[in-house]
């Protein structure tokens, strides 16, 4: 039975993982750092996973030889890195790691560049991808969006990584504030509409191996916070802009394109927040991930998932429906809640209860 090991459990994606994994017979075991989780993470306590403690932290120097010491203890493991933490640190070793398990990874450089929201645009740009009208200076029009180049480096949360200017007055305020934060913050037009997400599976040679689309229905907070509600959809036409992209820069690995309309606004160069539709659609990708790692042959499938299959994180979506309503926008904030009832919360699974109950705790915690 092969081993996978899924690396900061604290984070939900890790679970939805384990459990996808674990369905498709593999043995799963799933760390995290003492550090950096105050209780055990609900991953823990799931049915199909092993729960293993590292000490310390992902930033300290000694973790790369802890993960390592850890995976040596399995027979050639396949490494699912979850955390942008585990990520760079193992990308800034890939030998070493290389020795010890199989991954796709792209090296520290290249993730480096799909951080950068300035790199990102200036390459699309190239490519003749469509991309929102960038601004030096002051804005000709608004609204605009300001945005640092790599909030996550940054240490910001999501609702910190950007801000929106409706006229003169806000821009200057925020446009202070922001330089505080990046002295050279992104200024683009704000486009409007349903936000849309691209995932992507390359191989070792940055070929397409798998591919899954969705739309965003709601998010918290209202305006650019993270997805708390979203469906599965196909479209071929991003998955092919968002292949050009990501292979002009020779990712390798899981990513994230995001869309609105069909501009092109940012690249997260790792597992996303809403990984767990992955499996609430039934995708392979999970399974593909750990499979093209061994080394395997695969070949790229259209619309290997179902299509129109909605997932929420029901505490987050009651979040953002309130929003709605508290901005005026009653249709979309009563849907919102009429979803409590008949969407699927994208964590809660009848046959691993364990973890989802300690998951609701760990939220309220």
């Amino acid at each position: 039975m092969k081993t996978v090991v899924i690396t900061d459990g604290k984070y939900r994606s890790a679970l939805a993982a384990a459990r996808d994994l674990g369905r498709r017979g593999f043995r799963v075991v799933v760390t995290q750092t003492r550090v950096e989780s105050r209780s055990e993470p609900p991953v823990f306590s799931s049915r199909f996973a092993e729960g293993v403690w590292v000490e310390g932290s992902t930033t300290d120097p000694a973790y790369s030889d802890r993960l390592l010491t850890l995976l040596s203890t399995y027979d050639r493991p396949t490494l699912l890195c979850v955390g942008a933490g585990t990520l760079n640190v193992v990308a800034s070793a890939r030998e070493h790691f290389a020795g010890a398990a199989d991954f796709l990874i792209a090296d520290s450089r290249t993730l480096d560049a799909l951080n950068d929201k300035q790199q990102v645009h200036a390459r699309a740009v190239e490519l003749g991808l469509p991309v929102p009208r960038q601004y030096e200076g002051r804005p000709e029009r608004y609204p605009v969006i300001l945005k640092p180049r790599c909030g996550e480096k940054l240490g910001l949360k999501a609702a910190q990584r950007y801000a929106v200017a409706r006229d003169e007055a806000q821009f200057q305020s925020q446009y202070a504030a922001m330089c505080r934060l990046d002295p050279e913050p992104i200024v683009q037009e704000l486009i409007q509409g349903p936000g849309r997400g691209v995932s992507l599976l390359l191989g070792r040679d940055s070929q397409l191996l798998g591919a899954i689309c969705h739309r965003r229905l709601r998010e918290y907070p209202m305006g650019g916070g993270p997805s708390t509600c979203c469906v599965s959809e196909y479209d071929g036409t991003r998955i092919e802009a968002a292949r050009r992209l990501l292979q002009s820069f020779g990712f390798v690995g899981l990513a994230m394109v995001e869309f609105k309309g069909d501009t092109i606004l940012e690249v997260n160069p790792r597992i996303w927040g809403s990984f767990p539709l992955v499996s609430v659609s039934s995708s392979p990708l999970t399974e593909k991930y750990v499979r093209a790692a061994a080394g395997e042959d695969l070949a790229y499938q259209k619309a290997d998932y179902e299509i129109g299959k909605k997932m929420r994180f029901c505490l987050n979506d009651l979040a953002a429906s309130a929003d709605l309503l508290r901005h005026g926008k009653l249709k979309e904030g009563c849907r919102g809640l009429l979803d409590f009832f008949r969407v699927r919360e994208a964590l809660r699974d009848p046959e691993d209860k364990t973890a989802f109950r300690n998951y609701l705790k760990s939220y309220f915690r």
